[in-house]
This record gives C-alpha cells, structure tokens and sequence, in this order.
C-alpha cells in the first residue's frame, strides 16, 4: 500500500492525471457543444491540416516531421491538439532566452588555443576539422595537459570521486540527471555537507523529470536549508502542453576548477550495482580528467546554473590556474550539445567518427534508436570494410525501446555490422572508439532524445593515453555479451520485423 501510494502521490502521475481530466473536460465540451459539431470537427481538421503544413514547411529531421504527420492524419480531430499540447511548439522561452544571454558568457571566456590547433593540424588535418567543428557549435575548445582516465565500472569511478571531494578547497559543481537517495548520493551528500562547513562553496544541479519518483518535490530547498546552492532543472509543471522533452540529461562534476568527470553514471544506487534493476550486473562507464580542459565543465556547468537562476556572474574566478601543467597525451575537448539550437552536435561528432573510420568503430550505447542518417553511415562504414561492434543490453529497462533497438539489428548485420547483447545484464555507457585514435565517452546515447531533445555533453579524446583501457574494456565486454546473428533475428521475427517497424514510425517521439 505504502509502494502505492508512493507512486499515485509521485507528481508525474498527478501531473499526468490532470492532463487527462484536461483532455476529458475538452471532449465534453464538445458534447456539450453539440449543435456546433460540424463547425468544431472543421475547425480541428483545419488545424490538423495547418499544423501538417507547417511541419513541412519546416526545417528539421525529416523522420521527426513524419512521426507526427502520421498521428496527425489517424486523427484528424485531435491531432492537430497533440502536437501542439506536447510536439514541442512552444519552447520554454525563459529557458530560451537565458540560453542566448549565457551563450555570450560561454564565448568570452571559452577561447581555442590557437598553436594547439596548428601543432593537430599538422599531426591530423582531419582531427583537427573535427575539433574545429566542436568549437564553432559547442563553444568549446580543444586542450593539451590533461590527463583523462577512463572508468569501465560506476564503482571505482564513484569511489575516486569520494577521494577528489575530500581534497575539496574553494568549491564543488555537480549535475546530473538522476539523483536519488541511497548508498551513492548519502555518502556524497555527508561529504559536501563537511565541505560546506569548511567554507567550500557547493552548487547541485538535478533534473526534475529525472529525480521525479526518487525525490521529494521541495528536495532543492532541503539542499539550500544545508548550504548547497541547488537547482531543480526544468520543473515539471502541470498544464495541457505537457513539456517533458529538454531534459537537462548531463552528468559533471567540477572539483576546485581542477578535476572533472562526467559519463553515463547518475547518483543512484543501481549505477554501482548496490540495488539490481535489470539483470544480475548494471555496466556503465565514467571518465576523470584532470588539467587544462576541466575549464570548459566549469564554463558549462556556469551556464546551465545560470540560465535556472537567471543570473550572470564572473566565470574568471572558478578558472584553476595550473602552476604545473599536467603531462599527458593527445587532445581532450569536452563538448556540450543543446536542443535550444538547430546544429545536432552530439550525433554529428558520431557521424564525423564513422566517417573517418578506416580500421574500427567499437560502440556502446543502451539504445539504438536512430534516424536514417545514421543508420546508414554505420551500414555504410561496415560495407566499405571497417569491423563495425555495437553493444547493446541483453536486459532491457523499457521494453518499447528495447523492441525499437532490436528492429534495427538485421538490416545492420546484413551490412557487415556485429551487434552484441550484454549478456550480464544492461549497459548504460555511452562510449565510441575508432581506430586507436579518438573516442567519445560522454551522456549521448544513440537515439532521438539525446540527439534532439535533452541537453547532453561528453569528452572527444584524440591519441589519449586512456584510449587503451577503454579498447581493453570494450573487448572485454564482446567476450561477455551475445553476438546476434541473422538467425536470432528470425527466430524474433515479430518484435523484430512488425512490431519494431510500427514502433519506428513513432521513434522520435518516445
């Protein structure tokens, strides 16, 4: 009873209960209406046909614009109603705007070293394009002297943080998607709430929609009553046009201007598998840098509390200023990706990748639910002969996407593609690795929300010296995991082949 009412109370399902009465209250209305159907039924249609016309009139992923369309003409009454309820017509303009204000900040103080990028000119003319691209639409340059470390397990990575958040002096910003209390977060918490006795400045940054079945609803006033400076991203707010897409879906922790990490990992106990929820094991991966990039988490976590808080203040101050340079190999360029703008960064560094790729592309992601054009560059790749491996999870935590990832494994293996199914359980990293040379670690998974909805980040890395444990790792994994094969696929000739299909018809929406 208790689980019940947990839940009935929680204030996603309130909200998704007054929506419906909403709707409800709107069709009896109608009724009510009667003698004026005819004229109400032609004023919805009209409004169904011009919001089709709009979407195609504008700019955008075609496979977005259709997985409306299509609703839209099954029902023409209230289709139109729908995607304007929830297609994401009315951006939250306050976020908006802030984001534009904060975007000033983020370009003043985030500059390129201009030799580094003509010592990787020289190296790799092709590398260099791609950090030249990150920069020009993520604001975010590309760094010498930092040491990265790669993290396969959310354990150790969670334990090396507890170990960074002790040597804590000036201040700690920490962000995620999901915060929820247990072992992970309470020993975090008992931490920074020591910290902020020692005068260590201390900021939080939760996602509501993320946190909203782990945490109370005034969770980020206990913080403040604490002395951590917290914000609740986005707060879920119930009326008709339902925004739960915008999602701030980053994981950073800034430490003293000094060390970073982000990754899939979120603060909850199933990440370093002291709660099971799928499977026997819950694999994910995290990454530690440590040197001059740490600069651009610190600028973009400064943002982000910047545009919640509708405030500007000086970046300079949270800038560490390194003595002694960290010694360390290759490029380190941690990147942000916002869907307040058109330009897709997170999966156009993806593209950029395969592009490129002339030996291998090694992949990790929870889900593959992915547009045309990237479901053919990963076709495309294998076809010209790089040894293309994906990973996805052998549990599944939805079973809608699970069915959608799955749909895609024939028409990729049938390319050349090896897929794998993490046999342990489910995996939750977000990693590509290309040929030795560069890899993404980051919070993008391959799929329509992180591509297009939510606000995302990860850390291109080009010949770091870390690039070896997580080619370890990966290897690793395929050893543990199930390699499907065409036969497999038949054998799940309905999830695979009728109803994934159906279900891609909708994809970007989910």
């Amino acid at each position: 009873m208790r689980k019940f009412l947990h839940y009935a109370l929680n204030r996603l399902v309130i909200t998704a209960f007054i929506v419906l009465l909403q709707v409800v209250f709107f069709m009896v209305e109608i009724v009510a209406w009667g003698n004026y159907y005819v004229e109400i039924a032609m004023g919805l249609r009209l409004l169904s046909f011009g919001v089709i016309v709009a979407l195609i009139l504008k700019q955008g992923n075609p496979a977005v614009k259709m997985a409306w369309i299509v609703p839209i003409l099954l029902f023409p009454l209230f289709g139109g109603v729908m995607y304007l309820a929830l297609g994401h017509v009315f951006r939250p303009k306050r976020l908006y705007t802030a984001m534009a204000h904060t975007g000033e900040l983020v370009r003043s103080n985030l500059r390129q070293d201009i030799q580094v990028m003509e010592r990787l000119r020289k190296a790799d003319p092709g590398i260099a394009n791609q950090c030249d691209y990150i920069m020009r639409y993520a604001n975010t340059p590309a760094w010498e002297h930092t040491r990265a470390e790669y993290y396969p397990e959310g354990l150790p990575w969670w334990q090396q943080l507890l170990r960074d958040l002790e040597q804590a002096q000036r201040f700690i910003f920490l962000e995620f998607f999901i915060l929820g209390e247990g072992t992970m977060w309470n020993t975090v918490l008992e931490v920074l709430e020591r910290k902020v006795k020692d005068g260590v400045e201390v900021r939080l940054i939760y996602d509501d929609v993320g946190s909203v079945f782990l945490l109370p609803k005034e969770y980020n006033e206990m913080m403040e009553k604490k002395g951590i400076k917290c914000v609740a991203f986005n707060r879920l707010v119930p009326f008709l046009a339902l925004v739960l897409n915008n999602r701030d879906h980053r994981k950073i922790v800034v430490i003293d201007g000094k060390v970073g990490y982000t990754g899939g990992i979120n603060m909850s106990d199933e990440y370093i598998n002291y709660k099971k929820t799928h499977g026997d094991h819950w694999k994910d991966a995290g990454i530690r840098i440590e040197g001059e990039a740490v600069w651009n988490f610190t600028v973009m976590f400064l943002q982000m509390w910047n545009m919640s808080r509708h405030t500007e203040e000086y970046y300079g101050r949270y800038r560490y200023q390194f003595v002694d340079k960290p010694e360390a190999a290759g490029i380190v360029q941690p990147y942000m990706d916002t869907p307040l703008d058109t330009e897709t960064v997170g999966e156009n560094v993806y593209l950029n990748m395969i592009g490129s790729a002339r030996k291998y592309l090694y992949i990790f992601t929870p889900y593959l639910v992915t547009d045309n054009e990237m479901h053919t560059a990963l076709k495309l790749a294998a076809k010209r002969g790089v040894d293309v491996r994906i990973v996805t999870p052998g549990t599944p935590d939805k079973k809608t996407i699970y069915w959608l990832t799955q749909s895609n494994y024939q028409s990729l293996i049938e390319a050349g593609v090896s897929i794998y199914q993490y046999t342990p359980g489910f995996i939750h990293s977000k990693c590509v690795l290309c040929d030795d040379e560069t890899a993404v670690v980051g919070t993008i998974n391959f799929d329509y929300r992180s591509f297009y909805h939510h606000f995302e980040c990860g850390v291109f890395l080009y010949r770091a010296d870390m690039l070896g444990d997580l080619k370890r790792d990966m290897e690793e994994t395929f050893a543990l995991s199930e390699q499907i094969t065409l036969e497999w696929c038949k054998k799940k000739f309905v999830k695979t082949n009728v109803i994934g299909p159906f279900l891609k018809l909708f994809s970007p929406l989910l």
